[in-house]
């Protein structure tokens, strides 16, 4: 599944889970663009770790909820690669959790714009890129939320939901024109999007894992990897589970 000669762009690229994409995409050979909202002390580290890929890796910093800076940063992949973005990964994610009945109203709001609206904007201006070359591989990481419901995350639970039925529908509208759609789906990851559950939640979410343990970030970046590859070309509109038996 070599990515040699390949272009792609990672959102939420720089940490966690987009941090083990990223680099397990640079080592298969390809180009990297890794986006990132406002972490710029873990931007830089990410970069000083990835050095020996010298210019594959590039890295940008917008918000993926903000239409106008989306459009922006697809102008100028338009202008720096001639030959395109063959990849997007559909990566940033936040959570805002708290039961329904006391969630504020902005903390549903940024949830769906950063998840849901996010990946809207990401895909429609990465189709329009690759709508003139008649190729393409969008992935976009979602969650067992989106079926499961965990208590205190409707609004996260909401936004995985929505991914997928996005999923679905570009799947249908771009299969044609030589676009492949499709959703990665990882239960409990080992990253910093599990650092704030108390240790007794911890436990009981490892309890409902068949495997007995969580995910290392580079066990779903293989799986995203599998669906970017051009091989995977007769693989769309699916959801791919990597969550350990959940």
């Amino acid at each position: 599944m070599s990515f040699a000669g390949q272009t792609a762009v990672v959102t939420g690229g720089t940490r966690g889970l987009g941090r083990a994409i990223t680099l397990d995409l640079l080592e298969q050979g390809a180009r990297v663009h890794a986006t990132y909202q406002s972490n710029e002390e873990a931007a830089r580290a990410f970069a000083d770790h990835a050095a020996p890929f010298g210019e594959r890796l590039q890295l940008a910093r917008f918000d993926v909820a903000d239409y106008a800076a989306v459009e922006s940063f697809w102008r100028g992949l338009d202008e720096q690669c001639p030959d395109g973005v063959q990849v997007l990964v559909n990566n940033s994610g936040i959570r805002r959790d708290g039961v329904l009945a006391m969630l504020p109203p902005a903390d549903w709001e940024r949830v769906i714009a950063t998840n849901l609206s996010g990946t809207y904007h990401m895909c429609k201006f990465a189709v329009l890129h690759m709508l003139r070359r008649r190729y393409g591989r969008i992935v976009i990481v979602t969650s067992p939320a989106r079926t499961a419901g965990f208590a205190g995350q409707a609004n996260y639970a909401a936004s995985k939901a929505g991914q997928v039925g996005l999923m679905r529908s570009l799947a249908r509208e771009v299969g044609k024109r030589g676009i492949t759609v499709n959703c990665v789906s990882p239960g409990f990851v080992d990253t910093d999007l599990l650092a704030d559950l108390s240790p007794e939640q911890k436990r009981e979410h490892l309890a409902s894992v068949p495997l007995g343990r969580f995910a290392e970030p580079r066990e779903v970046a293989f799986a995203v990897r599998c669906l970017a590859a051009r091989d995977a070309s007769y693989i769309t509109g699916a959801t791919l589970e990597v969550a350990g038996g959940l």
